[in-house]
């Protein structure tokens, strides 16, 4: 199993937990939505949950619960700058489709 942070990802991440003022790391994980099946969620994390697995990179903690892990796994968590929108990107290998609106995901 394996998730990945970019260095622009894991700065963005580190500003973000610092102007809240508190936190462990970011959890990643997914819910049930859009046409194509899943979309990601992004929240703070500030404990551990017992059967959550836990990634670091760049001295960032990226917090998978159990119930996202075969959704996630071998992903790549970017952060970018395009013009002037910047967000967060998932760069997922299982990814089979995805919707129009860019907004769901589907995996096999």
């Amino acid at each position: 199993m394996s998730v990945s942070l970019t260095e622009s990802a894991a700065r963005q991440i580190q500003k973000q937990l610092i102007k809240r003022g508190q936190g462990i790391g970011l959890i990643l994980g997914v819910k049930k939505s859009g046409c194509s099946g899943y979309a990601y969620t992004l929240d703070y994390a500030d404990t551990l949950g017992e059967s959550d697995t836990v990634f670091e990179d760049f001295g960032v903690k990226v917090i998978i619960p159990k119930n996202a892990l075969e959704f996630v796994d071998g992903i790549e968590l970017d952060y970018r700058k395009e013009g002037i929108n910047e967000a967060f990107k998932f760069n997922n290998p299982n990814v089979k489709g995805t919707c129009g609106c860019g907004e769901s995901f589907s995996v096999d």
